[in-house]
């Protein structure tokens, strides 16, 4: 366990000395605030069930988004109990306003993953371009010192997993639903 802690902690030291300029930094942070409360995936989630040929998928992404959200942020959080890194090292500094949760799993790359995972079942290319930004709110995370690498897997990991139960689930009921009313 000492040993990923040493990793987490110098893989943040690496991006911090050798990848922050002041214009990136803006751009984290922009990128970073996409996956505030998740607000980002809400929305396409929305937009999606407005829409009948996509209702599915809409359903899909709310679903996985719920499913990652009570598992990281009511279950895992607070049962690990993780410290935010720059708590934990004086020579970390947030980049943004510290969050006062804990950092175990990161809820911003639980929620992008999960809805990307669900929108990937659903429709493979724009799947692959909100896998992209889920990868970019994962590193903004990380740039913006906030969560440990190992949270920001955890959250890849969970997200993943709830995507793929979400999606599952939806097609299944969908499936039901739609040969009931064929009898």
């Amino acid at each position: 366990m000492e040993t990923i802690l040493m990793l987490d902690h110098s893989i943040l030291q690496i991006i911090a000395q050798h990848f922050r300029a002041d214009w990136l930094t803006q751009i984290m942070r922009g990128i970073t605030t996409l996956g505030n409360l998740g607000a980002v995936w809400i929305v396409l989630g929305v937009i999606l069930l407005l829409i009948p040929r996509t209702r599915r998928c809409g359903a899909a992404v709310m679903l996985a988004l719920a499913l990652t959200t009570v598992l990281g942020e009511f279950v895992l959080k607070p049962l690990v109990a993780r410290p935010r890194p720059f708590l934990q090292y004086s020579d970390l500094t947030a980049l943004i306003p510290p969050p006062s949760s804990f950092s175990f799993p990161s809820g911003h790359t639980g929620s992008s993953f999960a809805a990307a995972t669900a929108l990937f079942a659903m429709n493979r290319r724009a799947g692959l371009a909100a896998y992209v930004l889920a990868a970019l709110i994962g590193f903004s995370r990380l740039y913006l010192c906030v969560h440990f690498p190992t949270d920001v897997a955890a959250g890849a990991l969970l997200g993943i997993a709830s995507g793929i139960v979400a999606a599952y689930a939806v097609k299944r009921i969908g499936d039901r639903i739609h040969y009931a009313k064929l009898r």
